[in-house]
């Protein structure tokens, strides 16, 4: 179950639920790719394309690129509690090829996505001509993309308030910079 983030910003209440997290992590050794490749049923791998292998976990619903090198990238997670399971699952599948994972791999967050509401109606044309960093081409996609000055977050806003939420590392930093985008939002009422 993913976790919701539930936090009072002035009369109205905030939901946001984190949806994906993407992280690294090393698994501090080499990796035979086309071994695990011929092995697992759950892998991709095409050298001549693209470096990485693809492997797809069902418990919890998640994908990682795995390197040669041991260094993966996991994405899907809506959890750090979920993104260890799929780590340690990737440990069990290389279990599997006879390659034993001496460390526990250490995981940094790359980016944190969350989605949401902001609790009121939003003058897409408008905000688009008020903020500064902003893209908005309604003939292409219905939201405008906002880069939260002084963040690293960026957000996708629709006009019925809806959000999306990316770039930031924390669930923290997520709180924080929803709470400020909302302050910039009311201001520009």
């Amino acid at each position: 179950m993913p976790k919701k983030t539930t936090k009072k910003t002035g009369s109205k209440k905030l939901d946001i639920k984190i949806v994906n997290i993407v992280c690294s992590s090393s698994l501090g050794q080499d990796i035979p790719l086309i071994r695990l490749a011929e092995t697992l049923p759950n892998t991709e791998y095409n050298p001549e394309q693209f470096p990485g292998l693809i492997m797809r976990i069902k418990e919890p619903k998640t994908s990682a690129l795995i390197f040669s090198s041991g260094k993966i990238v996991n994405t899907g997670a809506k959890s750090l509690t979920k993104v260890r399971d799929s780590i340690n699952k990737i440990i069990e599948n290389l279990a599997k090829v006879n390659v034993k994972i001496k460390i526990q791999p250490k995981i940094e967050v790359q980016n944190m996505v969350g989605s949401g509401s902001v609790g009121m109606d939003l003058n897409l044309n408008s905000l688009a001509m008020e903020l500064e960093n902003t893209e908005y081409e309604p003939e292409q996609f219905p939201g405008l993309v906002y880069k939260l000055p002084g963040t690293r977050a960026t957000f996708l806003l629709f006009s019925n308030g809806k959000i999306v939420c990316t770039g930031t590392r924390s669930e923290t930093k997520l709180k924080e910079a929803v709470v400020m985008l909302i302050a910039v939002l009311k201001k520009k009422r």
